[in-house]
């Protein structure tokens, strides 16, 4: 699997690449700035992209601003956030791309190479791997609005497990619910936010930041 890496950080960015590499990843690219990215992405054709938001030359949203015009010019192109910061504006539009084939994750909240190398191969593969924290920072500048007020407290907290991506069996065992208590509340959820129902975890991920996009 050929990966572009996108850091300003040389000692971080050099230790993401071995540690790729030791997982049997092959570098198509490591740069440290948002043009070299650009290029990279179109240039190199990689099966995924990880990019840290802050980028030269600007260092403010430079990372999602390039891989998001990367997407625009090769749709559906894996990307993985890989940051400090939740960048709302850009990160939402990122996400709210219903090509898939996007992750963020928080630097400080990855706890093992498996962790990090499972997220990596689940973007790559046209899936979605999402931090609850940053799940949980979306779902909270929409939370006063409607029709996101409607939901209930158990509804949200149903919302936010099937944003990361997690199934209905895994909701039912973090809330110590029934299978078809998350059902239920699933549909009432797609209901009140007009989205339809799905049987397709990824595709009810999009749906979800979809919405928090619109």
């Amino acid at each position: 699997m050929r990966v572009v890496v996108a850091e300003d950080l040389f000692l971080l960015r050099e230790g993401l690449v071995r540690l790729l590499e030791a997982h049997g990843f092959e570098i198509a690219a490591a740069v440290g700035s948002a043009p070299a990215l650009l290029d990279a992405l179109l240039e190199q054709r990689p099966d995924v992209a990880i990019i840290d938001v802050r980028l030269p030359p600007s260092f403010t949203d430079d990372g999602l601003r390039a891989a998001l015009e990367a997407r625009r010019r090769r749709p559906g192109l894996p990307v993985l956030v890989l940051s400090q910061y939740v960048e709302q504006l850009y990160a939402r539009e990122l996400l709210a791309d219903q090509a898939g084939a996007v992750g963020y994750l928080l630097k400080d909240r990855v706890f093992s190479d498996d962790q990090f190398v499972d997220a990596i191969r689940a973007v790559a593969s046209g899936g979605t791997a999402m931090d609850p924290e940053v799940i949980r920072k979306l779902l909270a500048r929409r939370s006063r609005d409607e029709p996101m007020a409607r939901l209930t407290g158990r509804e949200r907290e149903v919302l936010e497990l099937m944003a990361e991506g997690r199934s209905n069996s895994a909701i039912a065992q973090r809330l110590f619910i029934t299978e078809k208590s998350v059902s239920k509340h699933s549909t009432s959820i797609f209901a009140k936010l007009d989205l339809a129902p799905s049987d397709d975890d990824n595709r009810r991920v999009l749906a979800v930041l979809a919405y928090l996009n619109s």
